[in-house]
């Protein structure tokens, strides 16, 4: 038999406690450790201004905005880039390094976008 803590035990350095923390409750679930460091598994759903729809997961992940740029190079081919952020400022964020891959990479012209994910 395993003994159980009520309520996961902090350390003094914010850290979870794994020595009294440890195993599987009677009934089966995960307690302790396991069941404080699990997160809920969530289904991402990102729809574009031109409608194209982007779903995200499962994730435990904190992703809260999706974010797309669309390049055109210079020879016509258009070539996307997209990926998903934990804050508007986080992804609005990469607007500034777009600007500097488009002159990198010379793209004749880009557009960026970010839109919320919505949770199904």
């Amino acid at each position: 038999m395993f003994e159980f803590a009520q309520k996961p035990v902090v350390s003094a350095w914010g850290r979870l406690d794994r020595r009294r923390c440890v195993g599987k409750r009677d009934d089966g679930t995960r307690g302790g450790y396991a069941a404080a460091m699990a997160r809920k598994k969530r289904i991402l759903t990102a729809t574009m201004a031109d409608g194209c729809v982007k779903t995200i997961g499962p994730t435990g992940a904190p992703f809260t905005h999706f974010w797309r740029i669309v390049a055109t190079l210079e020879n016509g081919r258009t070539e996307v880039f997209w990926g998903h952020a934990a804050s508007l400022k986080e992804a609005n964020g990469k607007r500034i390094a777009t600007q500097d891959a488009a002159r990198q990479r010379g793209w004749r012209d880009y557009a960026f976008e970010v839109v919320p994910l919505v949770e199904e």
